[in-house]
C-alpha cells in the first residue's frame, strides 16, 4: 500500500548552497492507514486515549446529525466520516474545535459527493439541531459569517490531509450484496448489519480495511448476535460452506480485527451507536470470548501487519484477550513512539519537523500524487541532478619567478 509522506526530490539531501529553487515535495496519498500507524501518529500529536475517543465520537455524531438534518444521502456520511479522520491524524486537537473540523469535513463530502451544500446550510442546520423550531435560523442570517469563512479555510486543510484523494468506498452496497447471495432474511438481519456498516464508521475501521472486509464482518456480527435469541443458519456466513473470503479478496485476520474493533465499540461506547442498545452486554462480552478462542486457536493477531520494534518485547495478538495495544506515550509530546516507529503522517517543513495548521509548504512546494510507483521515478530522475559533484584533488608545483 501507498505511503502518505513528505519526499523530497533531491534524493533527501536538502539544498544547502541556495542556489535555485526548492526541489519541492511529493506526498504520496495512501486510501489504507494500519492500526500501527494510526497508534504513531495520533502519539506523536499527545493525545491521550479517552479524549481521542471522545473527539472522535463527538465529531462522528454530529456529522450523523447535520446529514440527517440535511438529508443526505449515506454515502456523502461515509466520506465526511474519513475525511475527519484523516485530518484528526494530522492536526493536534488543540489547534481546531472539533465542531469546525466535522463541518468542514461534511462540507468537503458534500463537493466530492455531488450533494452540494454551502457552508453556511451546514452550519445553520447544525444550529438549528440545538434550538426549538420557534428559534431557527436561516443560512442568510449574520451569526454564520464567521463560522462560514472558518469552515472553508478549513477545507484546504481536510483535502491536504487525505492528499487530495478523491476516491470514497461505500461499504453499505456490499453489505446487501453479501446478504443477497448468502440467502440471509433482509430483516432483521440485513436491516442490522446495515446500520452496523453505519456504526463502523465511529472507529478507525474505514481507514484499515476494505469494503468487503468490513461489509462481511458487519453481516457476521450481526447473525452471531441475532442467533442468540434466533436460530440462524450460520454455516451459509462463516466455514467452507460460507462466504467465500477469496472472491472478495479478503481473508480471516482483517475480518477478525474488524469484528474485535465493532466488539470494542458496542463494548465501552454502546449508547453512542445504532446497533449497540439493541443487544444486551452479555451478548457481546460472550461473542469477544468465543472470537477470541477462534482467533487464539488459529494463531491470528489482534491488529494486522503489526510489526514490533525490535527492541520491544509486547505480546501482539489474540493472547492479549483482545484488548486494545497500549502504545508507550512518548516522552516528549510530538516524538514518535520509539526509534524503530513509523514516521508520523502529517505536514513536514524542510527540516522535518511538524508545522502547525496553514503553515505547510512554507520551505517548499508540497506537490500531492496518488501513485506511489510515479513519485518514485521521479524523486530519482530528478535526484541524478542535486547530486553532489564529484572531484579529484591533487597537488601541483609551479614554479613562480620572483619579481623583478
Amino acid at each position: 500500500m501507498s505511503q502518505n509522506r513528505d519526499i523530497p526530490q533531491n534524493g533527501g539531501a536538502p539544498n544547502t548552497n541556495g542556489v535555485g529553487p526548492h526541489p519541492s515535495y511529493i506526498q504520496v496519498a495512501r486510501p489504507y492507514i494500519f492500526e500501527q500507524s494510526i497508534r504513531s501518529s495520533l502519539a506523536a500529536l499527545g493525545a491521550t486515549e479517552h479524549k481521542e475517543d471522545s473527539l472522535r465520537l463527538q465529531g462522528v455524531q454530529y456529522i450523523d446529525s447535520v446529514r440527517k438534518a440535511l438529508q443526505l444521502p449515506v454515502r456523502t456520511f461515509n466520506t465526511a466520516v474519513v475525511y475527519y479522520h484523516k485530518f484528526r491524524l494530522v492536526h493536534a486537537d488543540t489547534e481546531y474545535m472539533f465542531a469546525d473540523a466535522a463541518a468542514a469535513a461534511l462540507f468537503c463530502a458534500c463537493k466530492i459527493e455531488d450533494t452540494l451544500k454551502k457552508s453556511r446550510e451546514v452550519l445553520c442546520a447544525a444550529h438549528n439541531l440545538k434550538f426549538p423550531s420557534s428559534e431557527h435560523l436561516s443560512p442568510d442570517d449574520p451569526i454564520f459569517e464567521q463560522p462560514s469563512k472558518t469552515v472553508v479555510g478549513l477545507e484546504r486543510l481536510m483535502l491536504e490531509s487525505a492528499g487530495f484523494d478523491f476516491r470514497s468506498r461505500h461499504p453499505q452496497e456490499v453489505v446487501i450484496k453479501v446478504v443477497k447471495e448468502s440467502g440471509l432474511p433482509k430483516d432483521p438481519l440485513g436491516r442490522t448489519a446495515y446500520d452496523m456498516s453505519i456504526d463502523v464508521y465511529r472507529t478507525f475501521a474505514p481507514l484499515k480495511q476494505t469494503t468487503s472486509t468490513i461489509a462481511i464482518a458487519c453481516v457476521e456480527l450481526s447473525a452471531r448476535l441475532l442467533n442468540m435469541s434466533t436460530e440462524f443458519n450460520m454455516d451459509a456466513i462463516v466455514g467452507p460452506q460460507g462466504t467465500s473470503l477469496e472472491k472478495w479478496s479478503t481473508d480471516r485476520g482483517m475480518v477478525m480485527e474488524t469484528l474485535l474493533d465493532l466488539l470494542d465499540l458496542f463494548t465501552h461506547h454502546r449508547h453512542a451507536t445504532i446497533v449497540g442498545p439493541q443487544f444486551s452486554m452479555d451478548n457481546y462480552i460472550a461473542l469477544r470470548i468465543l472470537l477470541n478462542k477462534e482467533a487464539t486457536a488459529s494463531n491470528i493477531p489482534r491488529y494486522c501487519n503489526w510489526v514490533e520494534p525490535a527492541n520491544k518485547s509486547v505480546l501482539n495478538g489474540a493472547s492479549n484477550g483482545g484488548a486494545k495495544h497500549s502504545p508507550v506515550s512518548p516522552a516528549i509530546p510530538g516524538s514518535n513512539m520509539s526509534p524503530n516507529s513509523p514516521p508520523a503522517m502529517g505536514p513536514t517543513t524542510a527540516t522535518g519537523a511538524r508545522s502547525r495548521v496553514g503553515e505547510r509548504g512554507k520551505d517548499g512546494t508540497v506537490r500531492f500524487m496518488l501513485s506511489a510507483e510515479r513519485a518514485r521515478g521521479e524523486k530519482e530522475i530528478v535526484a541524478k541532478f542535486f547530486a553532489e559533484d564529484e572531484w579529484e584533488e591533487y597537488e601541483e608545483e609551479i614554479d613562480v619567478p620572483l619579481g623583478q
